[in-house]
């Protein structure tokens, strides 16, 4: 589940300085520079701060990738060397930030939240995408390489993404960020299925634990996922300058697959809501069964202790006739027990027919 992360900035400290999170260990970055035009492919693995601001002034479309969370240090030299904006870089640094659209000077940036699932339980990881001129720069804080459809497309140079601008390419990756969602509330759409056939079957407290996560899960994904159709709404605004026509079109396309997740987290989140009151009227009804069961129990053993209780009565039969005269008669014992049986009897009969049991 994701976390949300603090500022963890020393009182007085300017906006846009960089300093690292305290609960974020570092890892070390990777950086991959990709240019291309519609007839060549240049790839570099572990690219330098130098070599990214060289491939920058290039005509070509320059992607750089940064995966990992980087030092500061190198952070701040990455950003330098390609001219980033530091309040855009401190988000950057503190990941666990809500999905924004931004527009720096001559950059535009773009903060997104993919979602993944991991052991089960349901995390979302911060991409950071900045777009200049024909330059795309993206973070990734995870530990997945999911941009790795995108490299493919652009190494087999299929589709157009090569003939086109890097506009074109910050589309392809937000596409991919937010259609990696589906495969997501799939899971959890399975993991619905199963557990609302237990809570049918025999509803117990270890459905209802597993009832919450989903729930906790479901509300972690609305909550970092809502906000990025605001981002697309940004995206295709006429303001935005740095993204051409042609590509405002694919991005609608793009702003409908968030409808389309934010349509299946809703209806997850009310099949869960309708779970648990599924959940709580199944114990009310086996507590009704227990309860009817203990009743019916209770009854049937009236009428015998009742007659137990008037023949225990310990009056002196010799005071006088009428008390207790049952006590001498011969037959008495056994009159009293087919008495017992026979309303006990009466009773299975009179419940059977009622089917209370």
């Amino acid at each position: 589940m994701a976390t949300l992360m603090k500022r963890y900035h020393p009182p007085g400290t300017p906006p846009g300085t960089l300093t690292r999170p305290e609960r974020t260990k570092p890892t070390p970055p990777r950086i991959v520079l990709f240019d291309y035009d519609a007839h060549r492919l240049d790839e570099l693995e572990d690219a330098t701060p130098a070599q990214c601001a060289e491939a920058r002034g290039r005509p070509s479309t320059t992607w750089i990738h940064v995966s990992g969370h980087p030092e500061v240090e190198r952070l701040r030299e990455l950003g330098a060397a390609l001219g980033l904006h530091p309040l855009a870089l401190e988000d950057v640094s503190n990941t666990g930030q809500r999905p924004k659209c931004e527009r720096f000077d001559s950059q535009l940036f773009v903060i997104v939240s993919l979602p993944v699932t991991a052991s089960g339980t349901i995390r979302t990881e911060q991409v950071s995408l900045f777009l200049i001129d024909n330059l795309l720069i993206s973070f990734h804080d995870g530990t997945s390489d999911a941009f790795e459809p995108v490299r493919k497309r652009l190494r087999d140079s299929i589709g157009n993404l090569r003939t086109r601008k890097s506009d074109a390419l910050l589309y392809a990756l937000l596409d991919l960020v937010i259609d990696h969602g589906f495969p997501v509330l799939e899971q959890l759409g399975e993991k619905i299925e199963a557990l609302e056939s237990e809570i049918l079957h025999s509803a117990t407290r270890g459905n209802l634990n597993t009832l919450h996560r989903l729930k906790r899960g479901l509300l972690t994904l609305r909550r970092m996922l809502w906000p990025q159709r605001e981002v697309l709404n940004s995206l295709l605004s006429e303001q935005q300058t740095l993204i051409s026509a042609p590509t405002k079109i694919y991005l609608r396309d793009c702003y409908d697959h968030t409808i389309q997740v934010m349509d299946l987290l809703e209806t997850y989140r009310d099949m869960t809501s309708s779970m648990l009151d599924v959940y709580l009227s199944s114990v009310s009804n086996r507590l009704n069964e227990t309860m009817r069961v203990l009743t019916v129990i209770s009854t049937i053993f009236i009428p015998p202790t009742f007659l137990a209780s008037v023949y225990g009565m310990n009056f002196d039969r010799a005071a006088g006739p009428l008390n207790m005269p049952e006590l001498g008669w011969r037959y008495g014992y056994p009159f009293t027990l087919a008495v017992m049986m026979i309303s006990v009897a009466v009773l299975l009969v009179y419940f059977k027919r009622r089917q209370w049991f």
